[in-house]
């Protein structure tokens, strides 16, 4: 990128959709095929050129914290700690200190995966002199009342909001991504030490002066932000939908993404889509059906997994469908599904 540009990544929330996989790792480093999201955000910016990068953290944020003060990524990665929450602006604010004036500069969501064309956004940004551009993708109709959708005009500009209508509502198939390229006079928008959220609060008195721009996400989007969208982005990866750089993880041709290791006995059974992350020990005659097991992990003689989700450092001693278990978990012959 010809200009230097830097970025944040909005990364205080408690990820309480993703519940019990967050209860002991911040929404930002749940894994996509044994990749942590962030880790996938971080190299999407550093393939354009985006190497300084700030972070507001807060839940369990020493976690996200240790992972990237010294990185390995070529990375010039700084932070602050929030004591409280403060909205989806107010945390963009606390991170003032880091842009200067003049400064055209990007925010994601540490949720969103995304090939989107940043550089394409920036473009577009700087060339219309608006305030904000928003990253815009159109989806299905019927899909609609699952997202915040926006309404644009003739020139590209945004002209009203609707949170969620129904599809008898909604004036557009067009949703908001949370990918946001800012010029720094969004500041003057975001009151200090105040909760302050961007689509209730700023984007508001914006859409009042004309001044909220869009680019269209014809690349691949994902809210990661629930169960079943995380679980849907891992068989989006293996269908091809979205590509990302995986080290160290070798896809077999039986249908896993496995972190190299892990040694996968050869009675082994695969069916569907499934990944198998760090130092995880698997029994005899063991069958791994569409589930997504991380780092850690036991699994017993003779257990049959399917469509589960299995946090770090479980042990899983009989058969699970459609289960999703918290790290540190002890899951016996005695265990009831519900």
């Amino acid at each position: 990128m010809k200009n230097s540009i830097k970025a944040m990544i909005m990364s205080a929330g408690v990820g309480s959709r993703l519940e019990p996989l967050t209860k002991f790792v911040p929404k930002p480093l749940v894994p996509i095929a044994n990749k942590p999201v962030m880790d996938i955000l971080f190299d999407n910016l550093l393939s354009i050129g985006i190497k300084d990068v700030v972070c507001n953290t807060y839940y369990l944020a020493d976690k996200i914290i240790n992972r990237y003060e010294n990185n390995s990524h070529g990375l010039n990665f700084n932070y602050i700690k929030e004591e409280t929450l403060s909205g989806t602006a107010g945390g963009v604010k606390k991170c003032q200190f880091f842009f200067e004036k003049g400064d055209t500069f990007v925010v994601l969501s540490a949720d969103g995966l995304s090939n989107a064309d940043i550089e394409k956004g920036i473009e577009i940004h700087r060339q219309s002199g608006a305030i904000a551009t928003i990253g815009v993708k159109k989806i299905a109709m019927e899909e609609v009342p699952h997202f915040g959708v926006v309404v644009t005009g003739s020139d590209g500009f945004i002209t009203e909001f609707q949170e969620k209508p129904s599809i008898e509502e909604a004036k557009s198939n067009l949703i908001n991504t949370g990918i946001y390229i800012f010029n720094y006079k969004i500041f003057e928008y975001i009151p200090e030490n105040t909760f302050y959220d961007f689509a209730k609060d700023v984007f508001p008195k914006l859409l009042l002066e004309h001044a909220i721009n869009t680019f269209t996400v014809d690349e691949y989007w994902s809210d990661v932000g629930t169960i079943g969208q995380y679980i849907q982005s891992t068989k989006d990866l293996f269908e091809g939908k979205y590509t990302c750089e995986h080290a160290p993880i070798v896809k077999c041709e039986k249908g896993a993404y496995i972190s190299n290791s892990s040694n996968i006995p050869s009675d082994t059974k695969f069916v569907g889509y499934s990944t198998i992350g760090k130092d995880v020990k698997i029994g005899k005659n063991v069958v791994i059906e569409n589930s997504i097991i991380w780092d850690n992990v036991t699994i017993g003689d003779g257990v049959h997994l399917a469509n589960c989700v299995i946090a770090s450092n479980c042990s899983i001693k009989t058969n699970l469908t459609s289960q999703i278990i918290g790290a540190n978990e002890k899951i016996t012959e005695n265990f009831v599904e519900i």
